[in-house]
């Protein structure tokens, strides 16, 4: 009877322990979380720094927050940096390990305890183990007392040229700067702007005008005897210009009848009946392809002087105007100048940022 009882009792038990294998197998594992706390150094001298390092392994994509630590983890042990976390990727990213270094340092010996760091993960927190630091003070050996060196006197540190260079450097550059403003100024004040005077002669009055160009005309024989038309073309344009700038209508723009009818308003009909013979024989060789003989170009000749010479206004001698001079200055010259000009300033603030750099190591090395 017991030996039947055990039987059943047993293959219950085994019955449960294989149901509840099968309920672990079926349900999804439960993320893992490890903390780890490490220092480099476990035995520091005051005032020499060491690290501790904390590491956070989880799975991928959970919250978690590390501890804030400011200025001491405990009294005694003071926070110098944290650096800023390194999060690696493990698993075909599906593990995180999170890494975070704290710089500490002590400056009094003693044995200290670290506690445990805290971090949370999810909703949980998780510890990682404590550490221990031992802190000692410098060694003094008081039984050799004549070991220990009294204060020393201040000695004065000899220049080098890296102390030196900057100033030199700058000081250089001063008096090159200086130099070619200087060479600049004194090219400036030597090259003067080149003037030249232009002689402008009065307009000469029409009559004289007119008679200068007769008498070109009168020099030159073979008008008269091989190109009449050219020859009578030059006289009556002489004439008409003489007319336009005597009496003030455009007699270049006007027919030969109408300036005959035009001049026959204000002048004596003998002098207008002579140039009016001028201008039918002008009509006639331009137009009809007329041939006038030699004496009859002389005659016509001397008739459109005549007709100047009675028709003409003599100026008085105090009314007549003298050569005008203007000064010009020459284009090349003007814009040399203003090359020296921006050359002189350019230089110029060149020669006083050398000369503030030059002051300033100055200042910096002797004071």
């Amino acid at each position: 009877m017991k030996r039947t009882l055990l039987l059943y009792y047993g293959r219950r038990l085994l019955g449960a322990v294989g149901f509840a294998a099968l309920l672990a197998a079926a349900s999804p594992a439960k993320a893992q979380v490890t903390v780890e706390a490490t220092i480099d150094s476990l035995q520091l001298l005051i005032g020499e720094q060491t690290k501790i390092k904390l590491q956070v392994s989880m799975d991928a994509g959970q919250k978690f927050r590390l501890p804030q630590l400011r200025d001491t983890i405990v009294r005694g042990v003071e926070v110098l940096d944290v650096a800023k976390p390194d999060t690696q990727l493990l698993n075909e990213n599906k593990r995180w390990l999170v890494s975070q270094e704290y710089t500490v340092t002590s400056f009094d010996s003693a044995l200290y305890y670290i506690p445990p760091f805290q971090v949370t993960v999810g909703d949980k927190e998780y510890r990682s183990e404590a550490l221990a630091l031992k802190v000692y003070s410098v060694p003094v050996d008081t039984l050799h007392p004549d070991q220990f060196f009294g204060p020393k006197t201040v000695h004065e540190v000899p220049l080098t040229w890296d102390d030196v260079a900057p100033m030199a450097y700058t000081a250089f550059l001063l008096l090159l700067a200086g130099g070619l403003m200087a060479f600049l100024v004194i090219r400036y004040r030597d090259n003067k702007p080149i003037i030249r005077i232009i002689k402008i002669e009065p307009k000469l009055p029409p009559h004289l005008a007119a008679m200068k160009k007769i008498e070109t005309i009168k020099a030159d024989k073979n008008y008269r005897k091989e190109d009449p038309k050219q020859y009578y073309t030059e006289l009556t344009d002489v004439i008409r210009t003489y007319i336009k700038e005597r009496f003030g209508f455009n007699a270049m723009e006007m027919t030969s009848s109408e300036i005959i009818a035009r001049l026959q308003e204000d002048k004596d009909q003998a002098s207008v009946n002579d140039l009016k013979e001028l201008f039918a024989t002008a009509d006639l060789v331009k137009f009809a392809k007329h041939s006038p003989l030699i004496n009859e170009n002389d005659m016509n000749l001397v008739t459109a002087i005549d007709f100047i010479n009675q028709t003409k206004i003599e100026e008085t001698p105090d009314k007549k105007e003298g050569p005008k001079e203007i000064k010009v200055e020459e284009k090349r010259s003007k814009q040399g100048r203003i090359v020296l000009l921006c050359s002189i300033a350019v230089t110029g603030i060149a020669a006083a940022a050398a000369l503030f750099l030059t002051i300033r190591h100055i200042v910096d090395l002797f004071f």
